[in-house]
């Protein structure tokens, strides 16, 4: 007769992509993983498979929860080039601790999307829902006459996404929240001037 599983596995996987997040993929053991979970090795093997399968699990859950905050900040604003800087500005405006971990997506781009098949297809699909938001709120700018509707959403949206990702690595790289904030505000004067 099989065990039923005696540990939340939304929360498991919550507290793994925490350590994750903290040390990366490669410096992550399978002995960290135990013990933020808090459940034995075979719970682990039987349920994840392995670190791995663990580890996508957690980028999965980590996409999920970035984009819908994504979606609420987007949403939450009522003029929309003001909600795309009160996104860019959140990166800057976060803790010291939060700007040194980075984001997981970042970080998982860093390390393994080159390596990593599996990872860079998670990483495309959530890059993808991402820009889809981005653009969105690009066009719907534009409708509101807050941005030109000379601008490309389509590049005005990379452009945003890769802004994002190139503060977010900045700010785990230590540069300081007055330079990041001072990348927010060019980034929003060059849309504008579009």
């Amino acid at each position: 007769m099989a065990r039923t599983k005696e540990f939340d596995r939304d929360e498991a996987v919550r507290r793994a992509m925490q350590v994750f997040w903290e040390q990366g993929y490669e410096a992550t053991s399978t002995d960290d993983l135990l013990r933020a979970m808090g459940i034995g090795r075979q719970s682990m093997y039987d349920t994840f498979g392995d670190k791995h399968g663990l580890y996508l699990e957690a980028l999965r859950a980590y996409q999920a929860e970035y984009s819908a905050n994504l979606m609420e900040c987007l949403r939450a604003h009522p003029s929309p080039l003001g909600a795309i800087r009160e996104f860019l500005l959140s990166i800057p405006n976060g803790t010291q601790k939060a700007r040194a971990r980075g984001c997981l997506s970042v970080n998982a781009t860093a390390e393994l999307a080159h390596a990593d098949a599996e990872v860079a297809t998670l990483l495309k699909t959530g890059g993808a829902v991402g820009h889809g938001a981005l653009e969105r709120v690009v066009k719907e700018a534009q409708r509101k006459g807050e941005l030109s509707p000379k601008l490309d959403p389509r590049v005005a949206a990379s452009f945003l996404l890769s802004t994002i990702g190139g503060l977010r690595l900045s700010a785990k790289a230590g540069t300081p929240p007055e330079a990041l904030r001072d990348v927010v505000d060019f980034t929003l004067a060059g849309l504008k001037a579009q």
